[in-house]
C-alpha cells in the first residue's frame, strides 16, 4: 500500500470516526483494505456498505449527489454486502442522515479529505458506467412507445426472474402478510374483475395489457371478450403466445397499439388499467380520460390503478422533481411522472365520470415489491447473465427505493373505479359485499 492510499484511509478514518455519533447508524462501513468501520455506537457488522475503491470517496466529494451513487453502485465500486439496500435501508433514520448532509460544507470536507482530491493533474476519473444512451434523450421525451419500450423490452425471461407465473407486474392484493406471491397476484386479478362486475359477453378493453395476465383471466373465468393493446413487443410477443396456449383466441384479442388510436366509440361495457398512467403525462391526463369516457359504453366501468406521489403543501412545487425521481426517471423509466390522487379524482370527474370507490393498495405495493426484490436477489446471477451486471443492480437498487417509498408513504398506489355518469341511479349494489364477501 503507496503513502497516498495509507493517508487517505487516516483521514477517512478520523473522518468517520468524528462524523458517527452524529450518525448513529446500526451500520458499518468496509473499507478496500478490509478495515471496519462502525458508523454508530456498538454498529453491527451483519450488513456492510463497502467501499471498495477510494475513487468513490473522490467522486462523492466532487459530485455528491444521489445519480453519483446510482452509478458507483451499478460499477460495483459501492455495495452493500450481507443484504439488499432496502434491509441496509432499515438500519438509520432517513431524515436523521438528509438533515445532516445539509450541515456538510462541502468545501471544508475537500480540504479535510484531501488525499482523495489533490492527485497528480487532479483529473477526476470518469465513471465506467454506461445504463442505455437513450435514457437521458428519452427524460423528456413524449413518445410513449419508445418509453415503454426502454422499460418492459430489456428481457422477457428477465421479469419471469422475479414476477409471479402469470407475470401480473403491478401490486398484488394480499388477504395476510404471508400469502405466497403466486396466490396474491390470483387474488389481484380476482379483485380488479370483481370491482368492474363483470359478466359473461361483456367487452373489456385493458390499456396497457403487459403479458396477457388480466385479459386471459377475465375471458377464463368471467366468461368476457377482452381486448389488450400494449406498446412493448417483448409483452406482445409473449401474450400472442399464451393466448394461443390457452385456447383463447375467440375470446381474446391482443394488439401492438396505441390506445390514443382506438376509436370505436361506446364499444366498451367495461375498461381497466393498471399500470401505464405513469406514461401519460400530468399535462395529458384530461386528454387521457376524455378518450376513455369516449370508448366506453354509457354508465361504463372505468378501473383506473396508478402509482402516486404525496402531494406537496405548495401544489406549485409539486411537479418540482427530487433526486429520487430523477434518478429513477434517467435509468428505470425515462419520462414516467406521477400525479396525486386528489388530481386523478379531479380530472377524473371534469371529462363525465363518477367516483364509485378508491381503495389505498400502499401495504400491498410494499408487500408485492418486497417479495420481488427477494426473488430477484436470489437470481441475480441468472439476471446478470440476462441483462449484464449494472443493470441487475440497478433494479435491486430501484425495486428497494420503491419499497422504502411505499413504506415510508411518499408512494402509493390507489384503485380508483368510476362509471360514465348519466341521470339517474348508478345501478350497482349498495355494498361492496359483492367484491369483499365471497
Amino acid at each position: 500500500m503507496g503513502s497516498r492510499e495509507q493517508k487517505q484511509i487516516e483521514v477517512l478514518k478520523e473522518w468517520i470516526a468524528e462524523i458517527a455519533p452524529q450518525l448513529n447508524m446500526d451500520l458499518s462501513i468496509k473499507l478496500w483494505n478490509g478495515d471496519i468501520l462502525p458508523l454508530g455506537k456498538d454498529a453491527q457488522k451483519k450488513i456492510l456498505i463497502a467501499v471498495n475503491s477510494p475513487e468513490v470517496i473522490r467522486r462523492l466529494i466532487f459530485s455528491p449527489k444521489l445519480t453519483t451513487l446510482f452509478e458507483l453502485y451499478a460499477e460495483g465500486l459501492l455495495d452493500i454486502e450481507g443484504g439488499t439496500p432496502l434491509e441496509a435501508s432499515k438500519l438509520w433514520d432517513h431524515i436523521a442522515i438528509v438533515e445532516f448532509a445539509k450541515t456538510i460544507n462541502k468545501t471544508k470536507l475537500a480540504k479535510r479529505l484531501w488525499p482523495f482530491v489533490m492527485l497528480k493533474g487532479n483529473k477526476l476519473q470518469s465513471s465506467s458506467f454506461s445504463y442505455d444512451n437513450t435514457s437521458d434523450r428519452l427524460i423528456d421525451s413524449s413518445n410513449i412507445e419508445e418509453l415503454v419500450r426502454f422499460h418492459y423490452d430489456i428481457s422477457n425471461r428477465f421479469f419471469k426472474l422475479f414476477l409471479d407465473p402469470q407475470m401480473v407486474y403491478a401490486s398484488a392484493y394480499f388477504k395476510d402478510k404471508n400469502m405466497k406471491l403466486a396466490d396474491a397476484q390470483k387474488a389481484k386479478l380476482d379483485l380488479i374483475c370483481k370491482k368492474l362486475r363483470l359478466k359473461e359477453g361483456e367487452r373489456l378493453l385493458d390499456i396497457g395489457c403487459g403479458w396477457g395476465a388480466l385479459v386471459c383471466h377475465a375471458a377464463q373465468n368471467y366468461g368476457v371478450k377482452a381486448h389488450g393493446v400494449t406498446l412493448s413487443k417483448a409483452q406482445y410477443d409473449y401474450a400472442i403466445k399464451k393466448v394461443q396456449r390457452l385456447g383463447l383466441e375467440d375470446k381474446v384479442t391482443i394488439e401492438f397499439r396505441d390506445y390514443k388510436t382506438l376509436d370505436n366509440f361506446a364499444s366498451y361495457h367495461k375498461i381497466t388499467q393498471t399500470g401505464i398512467f405513469e406514461y401519460v403525462g400530468i399535462d395529458n391526463h384530461q386528454e387521457y380520460f376524455k378518450h376513455i369516457w369516449k370508448l366506453l359504453k354509457p354508465r361504463g366501468l372505468y378501473l383506473h390503478e396508478a402509482t402516486t406521489r404525496r402531494v406537496t403543501p405548495d401544489l406549485n412545487q409539486f411537479r418540482k422533481k427530487s433526486a429520487y425521481q430523477e434518478v429513477i426517471n434517467r435509468y428505470i423509466f425515462p419520462g414516467g411522472e406521477l400525479d396525486y390522487i386528489g388530481l386523478s379524482i379531479t380530472n377524473l370527474e371534469r371529462q363525465g365520470f363518477e367516483i364509485i370507490d378508491v381503495e389505498s393498495m400502499r401495504t400491498h405495493s410494499y408487500l408485492t415489491i418486497k417479495r420481488w426484490l427477494k426473488r430477484l436477489s436470489r437470481h441475480k446471477d441468472e439476471a446478470r447473465v440476462e441483462i449484464g451486471l449494472p443493470k441487475t443492480r440497478l433494479w435491486l437498487l430501484y425495486l428497494s427505493l420503491s419499497a422504502i417509498g411505499f413504506e415510508r408513504g411518499t408512494l402509493n398506489v390507489y384503485q380508483t373505479l368510476v362509471y360514465k355518469r348519466r341521470t339517474g341511479l348508478s345501478k350497482l349494489p349498495l355494498t361492496r359485499d359483492d367484491i369483499y364477501c365471497n
